[in-house]
């Protein structure tokens, strides 16, 4: 208990050292900020969600309804050049569908699906791309996407003016505060992604589709010494 009691006794002393009048101020000041960017650019791909569902008495049925137009949309698809690796399926189920108007739940027949990915290089063939695919017996339309294929020099603008932006921030609010920005102690990037702005619509093919343009964000937090 004796050791014990003289141990602390030195880390105390040995903390309070340069704490009293006169000793130097070592206490450590940061400023933390976050900044963002952002990068607009001309989408050149397309991703379209569709698909073919059907009805029937039996599973069996409905999934060869299903298997028999899905195969017909591919067919489709590759008419019109879309390469494979940009068809992907994103669905394949059945399911029952359930009768409750009695007290009793009952079975009134199945539903299959098929839903596939498409992407679409070519943007002036997205109507043609769609038209075809409604001609082949596909019946359901998920969802329509716009984006870049190759975002990393977009993504490279906006981490850039995103870091201009946090520099700017900091710089800022040091001067109201009236200290001097330091050096640079963390730079973290907080993530970013890409968002479809509709400005215009454009006629693609049969079909009236609105473009826009893609916006790829950035956001990062940085840390400063400040100096007194």
């Amino acid at each position: 208990m004796r050791l014990i009691i003289l141990s602390t006794v030195m880390a105390l002393s040995f903390v309070t050292q340069g704490v009293g009048q006169g000793a130097p101020d070592t206490q450590v000041r940061h400023l933390s900020v976050v900044g963002s960017g952002q990068v607009a650019a001309e989408p050149d791909m397309a991703v379209i969600s569709l698909g073919v569902a059907h009805q029937a008495e039996t599973a069996r049925v409905a999934m060869d309804m299903v298997n028999a137009e899905a195969s017909a949309l591919l067919a489709a698809l590759a008419a019109l050049d879309i390469a494979p690796r940009d068809v992907q399926t994103e669905q394949l189920s059945v399911s029952p569908l359930w009768d409750n108007s009695n007290q009793t739940r009952s079975i009134d027949g199945y539903v299959a699906r098929n839903t596939v990915s498409v992407r679409v290089r070519d943007l002036p063939r997205l109507g043609a791309v769609m038209d075809a695919a409604l001609s082949a017996g596909s019946n359901e339309f998920d969802g329509l996407r716009f984006t870049v294929q190759d975002p990393a020099q977009l993504e490279a603008q906006a981490r850039k003016a995103a870091v201009e932006d946090a520099m700017a921030r900091a710089a800022d609010l040091a001067e109201a505060a009236g200290v001097t920005l330091g050096p640079v102690v963390t730079l973290t990037e907080q993530g970013g992604r890409g968002q479809p702005m509709m400005m215009a619509a454009a006629r693609s093919e049969d079909m009236a589709i609105a473009t826009g343009e893609v916006t790829i964000s950035a956001s990062v937090s940085m840390t400063f010494d400040l100096i007194p």
